[in-house]
């Protein structure tokens, strides 16, 4: 497991356990990096020898890839008068793009990512194949040969460079981004899920694993915040009546973790570290993306989509991608050489609502992209 991905409904401690695992991880002899958006004021945490913390800040960062490239920009419309880095406003998501950032660079053993608030760890694991489709369907593979003539051309001083040079000459920097995304591979990469053992922050975790799912992550466990049981009066034993139900949605989506509500939030690193105490940090990430099987007449895809629903589940085909949607979410996932060469023939989702919720996607062979002696020899196995 490379990169460990905290995240949870807003106000659920997702900092304080991000740095704990951190600290864990730091104290067990490996090199580790937290990147975080807020620290938690733990007096030592950056103190250890063997953590190094990183605070991500994307307006920060906008403005720092504003000034670096800025000079460039004026250079190539001058008719423009751009404004200096001190002037610009960030675009929304600069955060998550500045933690894909960092991911990409990272050279720690284990990087712990302090997603934030279960939206932004959502947007998150879905910038990355974000990013590749739109780079796939603005610079497609016939524009980028098209691209490297005209930059040999403004290299050669044949053709005057303009606007479309300087997107042109941000375009390795952006592959090598994506080349470096270490959430790509679910096997290292797993997540912890944090919020209070209540009903709407069960529920909030609970719709947030079918999209996990969709991108091919799935929690190794839920750092629950509980109350403690033995309070005076009607209303505490309704509350903990309340809190054993939420605990028991939780159990659902991964092994629970308790931690007892406190006053205030851990004050050095030893309070820190007991935070997690009889946890172990996951060692794997989650399962090797689904490939394709025999079926019948064809073959079969698998897309892992736990207590997903039917109705917010949506199947199309786009060239060589396979688009499946997850309410608003959305992933384009690019098909293998066997199966663009097939038509979807149908989808369905098995086990709705439950764990084992899957899209069950069938093809069979194209007659117009197969061979005919190809056809025929499938035709008769299948």
């Amino acid at each position: 497991m490379r990169t460990l991905l905290v995240t949870g409904p807003g106000g659920a401690g997702t900092s304080t356990v991000a740095a704990a695992a951190a600290l864990r991880s730091a104290r067990s002899g490996r090199d580790t990096l937290l990147l975080a958006r807020d620290l938690p004021p733990v007096a030592g945490l950056e103190d250890e020898p063997q953590l190094t913390v990183r605070r991500i800040d994307g307006p920060q960062a906008a403005r720092a890839l504003w000034g670096a490239h800025a000079a460039t920009l004026t250079g190539l419309l001058p008719h423009l008068t751009l404004p200096p880095a001190t002037s610009v406003v960030p675009l929304p998501g600069a955060d998550e793009l500045a933690l894909l950032a960092e991911l990409g660079t990272a050279e720690a053993e284990l990087v712990v990512v302090d997603a934030g608030p279960l939206a932004a760890g959502r947007a998150l694991v879905a910038l990355p194949g974000t990013l590749r489709w739109w780079l796939d369907q603005l610079l497609p593979p016939s524009v980028r040969a098209l691209a490297a003539v005209r930059t040999a051309g403004v290299s050669a001083g044949a053709v005057r460079p303009g606007p479309v040079d300087a997107v042109l000459d941000a375009l390795p920097g952006l592959e090598r981004l994506l080349a470096g995304d270490r959430l790509a591979d679910p096997t290292g990469t797993a997540v912890l899920l944090t919020g209070e053992a209540r009903g709407p922050a069960a529920a909030a975790l609970r719709r947030a694993l079918p999209v996990l799912g969709l991108h091919g992550l799935r929690p190794s466990a839920v750092v629950a915040r509980v109350l403690p049981a033995d309070g005076p009066g009607e209303w505490w034993r309704d509350r903990a009546a309340a809190q054993d139900a939420a605990l028991a949605v939780l159990a659902e989506l991964a092994p629970v973790h308790s931690v007892p509500e406190a006053p205030e939030g851990p004050a050095d690193v030893d309070a820190l570290l007991a935070l997690l105490d009889g946890l172990d940090l996951p060692a794997t990430g989650g399962p090797p993306a689904p490939g394709p099987r025999r079926g019948e007449g064809g073959w079969e895809l698998t897309v892992p989509l736990p207590f997903a629903e039917r109705s917010e589940v949506g199947l199309t085909r786009w060239g060589d991608d396979l688009v499946v949607a997850v309410g608003e979410d959305r992933r384009s996932l690019r098909l293998d050489s066997l199966l663009r060469r097939c038509e979807v023939t149908g989808g369905r989702l098995a086990d709705p609502g439950t764990a084992r919720a899957r899209l069950e996607v069938s093809f069979r062979p194209d007659p117009q992209q197969w061979p005919a002696d190809l056809l025929a020899a499938e035709e008769r196995t299948s």
